[in-house]
């Protein structure tokens, strides 16, 4: 267990040293979305409007973090705020027309580059390797939630 341990902890930051250069080379047109920015992103398109402490919340983040993040979207014009309907006094955040097309483009570039990578495998291997990797996320989450 101890050398598979190993094997996989150098094989991480192997894959996160990857996952940066692949970020860097898929921006899309004039915008470059930092990570934080696309994590924001990404959520909000799959889940749907945010609070902002709800943000903060599921990315492990300060709200005065989250706060200056989402005001770097704001000024670009790819998420915008609004009165939360179920509580006046918050608000909550969603990407403009402007974000979710750049999203969608930014994230085809990602899936067409993994496609180009993951283009010899079979499709057994691809799904085993979808589902392990769903499987080692809820593992990291679990190990989170547990402080």
């Amino acid at each position: 267990m101890e050398t598979a341990n190993v094997q996989i902890e150098q094989q991480m930051t192997v894959l996160l040293r990857r996952v940066q250069r692949i970020h860097l080379s898929t921006t899309t047109g004039d915008v470059n979305l930092e990570r934080s920015a696309y994590g924001i992103m990404c959520k909000l398109a799959d889940e749907g409007p945010q609070r902002l402490g709800a943000l903060a919340s599921a990315f492990g983040l300060d709200p005065s973090t989250i706060t200056r993040q989402v005001q770097a979207l704001e000024e670009i014009g790819l998420a915008e705020r609004s009165s939360d309907p179920t509580d006046r006094r918050a608000s909550i955040l969603d990407l403009t027309a402007e974000g979710r097309g750049i999203l969608d483009t930014t994230r085809q570039h990602r899936r067409n580059r993994l496609q180009e990578a993951l283009s010899d495998w079979s499709e057994a291997d691809l799904t085993d390797f979808g589902r392990l990797l769903k499987e080692f996320n809820a593992s990291l989450d679990r190990l989170l939630e547990e402080g």
